[in-house]
């Protein structure tokens, strides 16, 4: 296995996302040359419904990240931010995004034409510190945009009150009034709340798509996460709803047929934390010896529902819950979704991705390896890697881990 390869998927309707990809690309160049204002925005926040429903074009530089780790941009990024003083400590989005905008961004070669120029910055809060630190740093890179600060706190999901909602709330109101004023694009609530409306049938076919990892072989593994990039940049648009009805019919033809990821799939592992975006072929590793990654912890962020009859409250709800599905949750809540995972989809073993790109979401994790074995007789291994940056990785070292714990795994199911 190379360092960085990509992961070979099994679906029909994963390898058609590649063309979902470059359209969203595309149509972020075709809006900057038709002067249409470009917003550059967090993900997980709920102005993506608002520029959509605005005939405003939404980009997120955090999610380009990946994309760049995909391409092998991420090395010259990197150099290009800690040549400017970003440690490597950091967050690899963070690096990322940053080397790009004052390295790469605006060369010819760069793949999918990469980003347009924003003419507005929403700098949203809610989400972590460094996702925070990338629209902070955009401002500084193009001061001529204009520039709205959200501020929408973090709060647990348990402790979320109808305070909380009702600040977000207004946020939105003052960002709708803005964004009137710099564009002089008049806004429509019966489009905002169509936006919601679709981005609740996205979630609720998200949930329904990944509820098949239940199936015995799963229709459906890790190594096609990369279909959540129609719920990270098409929410609030009828594309994300057309391409994820094809993708669940797929799913449940081959649930109903029984035909797996692989043809013999005997041990099915969970995966905790971010990919590595660089190698997502590393979900296939374990296929030689039946391993399959039925599931994993980073696509937990889509499984909110929106009501559209109150539009800005559900998007203000979902403002203020997704990040904390995936990250900035406490170590209990986080320990709780894992272990609901391996007992809804029937996990043998757990991986453990020890992430030193991102510490909040790798804490707690030796609480989590050790409620694995004692509450659900299920054995765990720990990964030292980055999502990005392919530096922190050792191929040799993932293989001889990954080789004994399938080892054991086998021979506890009594397959070896």
């Amino acid at each position: 296995m190379e360092k960085t390869s990509k992961s070979k998927k099994r679906l029909k309707t994963a390898k058609e996302l590649n063309k979902i990809v470059t359209e969203f690309y595309l149509e972020g160049h075709r809006a900057k040359e038709e002067g249409k204002p470009v917003g550059w925005l967090p993900v997980m926040i709920g102005t993506t419904e608002i520029f959509y429903a605005m005939d405003l074009q939404p980009v997120f530089p955090e999610n380009w990240s990946p994309v760049c780790a995909a391409f092998g941009l991420t090395p010259t990024d990197f150099e290009v931010s800690e040549g400017m003083g970003y440690s490597q400590d950091l967050c690899g989005y963070l690096r990322n995004i940053v080397g790009y905008v004052y390295g790469l961004m605006g060369k010819d070669d760069v793949p999918l034409g990469g980003l347009p120029e924003p003419d507005i910055i929403f700098s949203g809060g809610g989400g972590c510190v460094p996702a925070m630190k990338i629209l902070q740093a955009m401002e500084k890179r193009f001061p001529d945009a204009a520039h709205f600060i959200g501020g929408i706190p973090q709060v647990a999901p348990e402790k979320i009150q109808r305070h909380h909602i009702e600040y977000v709330k207004s946020v939105f109101t003052r960002l709708i009034d803005f964004l009137t004023e710099v564009t002089g694009r008049k806004f429509d609530m019966e489009r905002l709340r169509e936006a919601v409306r679709l981005s609740d049938r996205a979630c609720e076919l998200w949930d329904e798509i990944t509820s098949h990892r239940r199936f015995i072989p799963t229709p459906i593994s890790a190594a096609e996460i990369g279909i959540m990039f129609v719920m990270v940049t098409r929410q609030g648009t009828q594309i994300a709803v057309d391409y994820l009805e094809k993708v669940l019919e797929e799913v449940k033809e081959r649930a109903a047929a029984k035909i797996g990821i692989i043809e013999d799939e005997k041990i099915r592992l969970f995966w905790d934390n971010i990919p590595l975006w660089y190698n997502m072929g590393l979900f296939n590793y374990v296929e030689k010896m039946g391993g399959v990654f039925v599931a994993e912890t980073y696509s937990a962020a889509w499984s909110i529902r929106l009501d559209p009859k109150d539009p800005l409250e559900a998007i203000a709800i979902k403002s203020l819950m997704s990040y904390p599905l995936v990250s900035c949750t406490s170590t209990r809540k986080r320990k709780e979704m894992v272990l609901k995972a391996c007992r809804d989809f029937h996990i043998d073993g757990a991986v453990l991705h020890r992430n030193k790109s991102c510490v909040p979401i790798t804490l707690g994790q030796m609480d989590i390896k050790r409620a694995l074995m004692e509450e659900l007789n299920i054995p765990s291994v720990i990964i030292d890697a980055d999502h990005m940056d392919e530096r922190n990785f050792s191929v040799a070292q993932f293989q001889t881990r990954m080789d004994a714990f399938m080892e054991t795994l086998l021979e506890k199911k009594g397959l070896s």
